[in-house]
């Protein structure tokens, strides 16, 4: 007995298996023209200022001023205007890319070990008035650094510590967003029964912390130290108002007293100070870039801390 095509002889139509789609297909129809637009927009955003502080770099004070601020000069003279920053008032670059690196180096790791410190323990244990303490680091993560500067100045005034490297640091330490930060993270990263199996084998608190809690908050502590440094480095209001010698100055406040002076005609001005400012603003970005290069991969990991709960 013949049946019609797409039919059994019971009468049942037969169904066509349709392939499903592949996963190219499914990533083809879920791309946005809005979306790529907006991600292409914040890609410029945020590179042409690199882009004109590269370029900038290659220039003379002329060519700062009549050429195109996104293209080359007909003369490019980069290692020129590296030379002459690095040889500018005997060498005074140096040394504020020195204190800059050593501020932010030492507020760095010391603001990630505090902030882990005291994560682990909101974390971890339970005390009286635990809550109403996190609730008051939530809330100084809403006040400003700048609001907090001129009475860290009379505090440190008073203890004679104005323009010492102290008056730098000290303030770095305390990272409220990096305290519940780590927070977060330790409530997952750090298994309850793993401390437990440590206490019972006769292990103390100090030492649960910093040899087996410690190595399990890298991914968060990397974060914290890389918020740190980069707020460190390119702190400009605090170091301007704590620190008078030229020689302590770190890198922010140092090329903004060169830009002072090429726009003033200041004391040692002259009129290739403005490339100076603008290659040594290029080569005080360069340790940063570097930092986050090298240590991304546990950055991202400490950004997705408590994003996923198990």
């Amino acid at each position: 007995m013949t049946t019609p095509a797409g039919t059994t002889a019971a009468g049942r139509t037969e169904r066509k298996h349709t392939p499903a789609p592949s996963p190219r297909r499914r990533s083809r129809s879920r791309r946005s023209t809005p979306l790529t637009i907006a991600m292409l927009a914040a890609l410029a955003y945020f590179l042409l200022p690199l882009l004109w502080l590269l370029i900038a770099s290659t220039k003379n004070t002329q060519d700062l001023f009549d050429s195109f601020g996104l293209w080359f000069s007909d003369a490019p003279q980069l290692l020129t205007n590296i030379r002459a920053t690095f040889a500018q008032d005997d060498g005074v670059f140096v040394h504020w890319l020195l204190n800059t690196a050593v501020y932010a180096g030492v507020s760095a790791l010391g603001a990630a070990l505090l902030a882990a410190a005291a994560g682990y323990g909101f974390a971890k244990f339970r005390f009286r008035g635990d809550r109403l303490a996190f609730n008051l680091v939530l809330g100084a993560i809403m006040v400003p650094a700048t609001a907090l500067a001129i009475p860290t100045y009379l505090l440190f005034a008073n203890v004679g510590l104005v323009n010492t490297p102290w008056a730098v640091i000290l303030p770095s330490l305390v990272n409220p967003f990096g305290l519940y930060l780590m927070r977060v993270y330790a409530a997952d990263a750090v298994p309850d029964s793993l401390l437990e199996a440590a206490r019972i084998d006769g292990a103390g608190e100090a030492r649960i912390f910093f040899r087996i809690a410690l190595r399990m908050l890298a991914p968060g502590l990397v974060t914290v130290l890389l918020f740190t440094l980069v707020a460190t480095w390119n702190n400009y209001f605090l170091p301007l108002i704590m620190l008078n010698d030229p020689n302590l100055y770190p890198i922010t406040v140092g090329l903004s007293s060169w830009a002072e002076q090429a726009q003033n005609g200041g004391a040692g001005a002259s009129s290739d100070m403005l490339p100076l400012v603008v290659t040594g603003s290029l080569i005080s970005i360069v340790p940063l870039v570097a930092a986050f290069l090298l240590l991304q991969r546990y950055w991202q990991s400490g950004l997705a801390a408590g994003s996923v709960k198990q």
